[in-house]
């Protein structure tokens, strides 16, 4: 009996019990899709999605009350638009004195009030394990009011996506979670407060998965989706189904005009990068001047408020001008004024720091292209059948596509703010082009440019772990080589010294007479061991017994791994736990990295296409 291990047992007594040699804590948990815990989560992301829909809410008023207060000196938050105003020459002012404020609050409050928010949130999920202040709920949907209510030329949708995913990151912090859960919550919230803004829940998740969860797996993607459904389901009860941005019924598309809106998105795609390059041209314009960053919002509102005494119809969020625009109910010369303006205006105030957000900018710049080019073509080429309303509804949905590159955000939030699905093929159709054109011409995008600069790298594209698809048994690769326990030190370093098949190998397990695993020792374990050369194996094994079943993946197999600072794990069978069937190393895993690679390697034709025997008999084909 092997004193070292009581389970060898004499002979004529019962089989040894498996679990004290192999305990099953030792092999990573099983791999599951969800648990109870994915349960909580849930119940915390439906909570924080009711939140911040009534947050959403909250803001918008908010705005209302801006705007009533600075452009007609009331006290109302009922809806109001600030291009109604009569002030003057005064409304050059307000733009300054609310972009004041802003860069005070930034300065004393926090810098990173600054920006439109996704990208802000963005850094934090890479960085900071998704932990943002909980002053961020409070200052960003407050400042985000100040600059829209006095004429900014922004959308509140980035605001309340940036305070959604701040709520959701604050509760994961009051709570103990992990890292992933936190990041799950601040998803959850910013999917939540953009469902809340346009009623657009199946977007807000897709937004979410493209550039706040950089994953697509089911214990994040049901929180998140719970939380947009919550959200969409208090704005409904608080404003109604109505679309936010209403237009009248489309006609069926022809074939030429789907080609043209599919040409047309491949043009908002260079628009795209042409638009995100500038507004990161105006930002590096404003690091160069002499004064401190706190006063480039009010040098930004001065442009907003000269450019909104000729041009009211840039100042504030501007969602009817997108109405009126994507139902072709402005005339071109109003078209073509608007979407200049608006551009120089946005890209001026958005480059000076100033709180705000992009969606609403880039759909009306993009919808006035559009519905400038359908009016165009549709004048020119009549027979064609484009509809300039469709070609706004694809410019407003692929510009949007192109500086982002959420392709399946843009498509499917253009049809839930309209509820138009004949729209729905030129908009998958023009968002795709104008996606490849982006991904051709342009490295970051205007979410992921300003991280860049920092030196953080945003994911931009999400692929299946290739090692969740290779089991164990698929992987290991090395002849099993195997010490016994009874074996001395002196034999071993002998049988090394021979150089013989197998003596190459950095770890060994170690068997006893039953062939069960008892330990790994390491080539450098047995070279360098100060031990007695009379040692035996068993008593070498110093190291708790870490192993893996063959029917595990590779990817549990290499956590395992890391958990427990190895580099290797013996392979066993689960249904004979006692049977050693490999050894798992840190070149096996590399090796399944190859297979990712080798897939992507061109290879030559293995199919060839059929001859007939008298094109071959003439020298036509090969034979």
């Amino acid at each position: 009996m092997d004193p070292d291990h009581p389970e060898a047992n004499a002979p004529g007594q019962p089989p040894p019990v498996h679990k004290h040699v192999l305990d099953p804590s030792d092999v990573p948990p099983a791999a599951v899709l969800l648990d109870r815990r994915v349960l909580q989560i849930s119940g915390m992301a439906i909570g924080t999605g009711i939140a911040a829909a009534l947050i959403a809410q909250v803001l918008v008023r908010m705005i209302y009350f801006f705007t009533n207060l600075s452009f007609y000196g009331r006290l109302a938050i009922s809806p109001v638009s600030p291009a109604d105003n009569h002030l003057g020459l005064w409304v050059i002012v307000i733009p300054v004195l609310g972009a004041i404020v802003i860069g005070l609050m930034a300065r004393y409050g926090s810098k990173a009030i600054r920006g439109h928010g996704i990208p802000e949130a963005m850094e934090q999920v890479l960085v900071n394990q998704s932990r943002i202040p909980a002053r961020m709920t409070i200052l960003k949907p407050v400042s985000a009011a100040i600059s829209i209510g006095t004429g900014g030329p922004f959308g509140a949708e980035g605001p309340i996506i940036a305070t959604g995913g701040a709520l959701g990151s604050v509760i994961g912090q009051i709570v103990s979670t992990t890292a992933d859960e936190r990041k799950t919550l601040l998803a959850a919230g910013a999917a939540a407060g953009m469902a809340a803004t346009f009623g657009s829940p199946v977007s807000a998740v897709l937004l979410a998965i493209e550039l706040l969860l950089f994953e697509f797996r089911p214990r994040s993607l049901i929180p998140v989706a719970l939380a947009s459904a919550s959200a969409a389901g208090v704005r409904t009860v608080l404003e109604g189904f109505e679309p936010v941005f209403a237009m009248p019924n489309l006609d069926d598309p022809t074939g030429a005009a789907l080609a043209i809106y599919i040409l047309l998105g491949a043009i908002m795609g260079l628009v795209a990068v042409g638009v995100t390059r500038a507004v990161y041209a105006v930002e590096d314009a404003f690091e160069k001047l002499p004064i401190h960053w706190m006063w480039w919002p009010a040098v930004g509102g001065l442009a907003v408020g000269v450019i909104g005494y000729f041009a009211p119809r840039t100042l504030g969020v501007g969602y009817n001008n997108i109405s009126d625009v994507i139902s072709n109910n402005l005339s071109v010369q109003v078209i073509l004024t608007l979407c200049a303006l608006k551009f120089i205006s946005w890209s001026i105030a958005l480059g000076s720091g100033t709180s705000g957000g992009t969606l609403a900018p880039l759909f009306t710049i993009g919808g006035s292209l559009g519905a400038l080019a359908g009016v165009g073509i549709h004048w020119l080429f009549p027979h064609l059948g484009v509809d300039p309303r469709i070609a706004a509804l694809v410019g407003m949905a692929a510009i949007f596509a192109g500086a982002s590159r959420a392709l399946l955000t843009s498509a499917v939030f253009a049809f839930e703010t309209t509820l138009q699905p004949l729209g729905l093929l030129p908009l998958l159709g023009g968002c795709t082009a104008s996606f490849m054109v982006s991904c051709l011409l342009m490295r970051n995008t205007i979410m992921t440019e300003k991280i860049a600069r920092r030196g953080i790298l945003a994911p931009a594209e999400y692929f299946a772990d290739v090692l969740e698809h290779v089991l164990v048994r698929d992987a290991i690769s090395e002849k099993l080589v195997t010490l016994h326990v009874d074996d001395t030190l002196a034999k071993i370093r002998e049988w090394i010294a021979s150089g013989v098949d197998g003596t190459g190998h950095h770890g060994f397990p170690v068997v006893n007479e039953k062939g069960i695993v008892t330990g790994v020792l390491t080539r450098r374990d047995l070279l360098e061991s100060a031990a007695p050369a009379t040692s035996r194996m068993a008593e070498l094994v110093n190291r708790p017994l870490k192993f893996i079943y063959d029917d595990c993946t590779v990817r549990q197999a290499s956590d395992h791994m890391v958990n427990h600072e190895i580099g290797r794990l013996p392979v066993v069978l689960r249904d004979q736990p006692s049977k050693l069937v490999g050894m798992l190393t840190r070149s096996d895993v590399m090796a399944v990295y190859q297979r990712r690679i080798d897939s992507a390697t061109r290879e030559r034709p293995t199919l060839s296409v059929w001859v007939p025997p008298f094109a071959r008999a003439n020298g036509r084909g090969r034979s």
